[in-house]
């Protein structure tokens, strides 16, 4: 039987380790993270002046920090899942069912599950999205 070079057997678990974690997306990488650091996560473009970041989540909730530019837009839709956000800076027109109210750094709201509802942004700003359950769709 010939000896196994154990450096090389270590080298290929590193590797094959190594490429498992490069392979998850950042949203991946961000579930269960309890201790989260901003500067660490990278920014996700998901629109003409949105971004967004995957704080993180598990399967019962998901914190996502969302960065508008002036005139960026949420576009109207519904979910399934219960939303609240914090306006942690910026100036937003937050549209829920047939209701609109002006919101700035501070102000918050809340949104049932399956009620239309979206943003515009009036002032370049940052949103903070807490949903229940997570947006699964977020992480594919």
């Amino acid at each position: 039987m010939k000896k196994i070079n154990i450096t090389l057997v270590l080298f290929f678990v590193i590797v094959l380790v190594s490429s498992h974690l490069f392979a998850q997306s950042p949203a991946q990488l961000a579930k269960g993270k309890q201790f989260i650091i901003d500067a660490d996560i990278p920014w996700q473009e998901i629109g003409p002046g949105v971004k967004r970041k995957i704080m993180s989540y598990d399967e019962t909730m998901m914190m996502v920090k969302i960065d508008f530019q002036k005139g960026g837009i949420g576009a109207p839709h519904k979910h399934v899942h219960t939303q609240m956000s914090y306006v942690e800076s910026g100036v937003f027109e937050v549209t829920i069912a047939d209701k609109k109210q002006t919101l700035k750094k501070g102000d918050g709201y809340y949104i049932p599950s399956n009620v239309m509802h979206g943003a515009v942004c009036i002032e370049a700003g940052v949103l903070i999205d807490l949903f229940t359950p997570m947006r699964e769709d977020f992480v594919k």
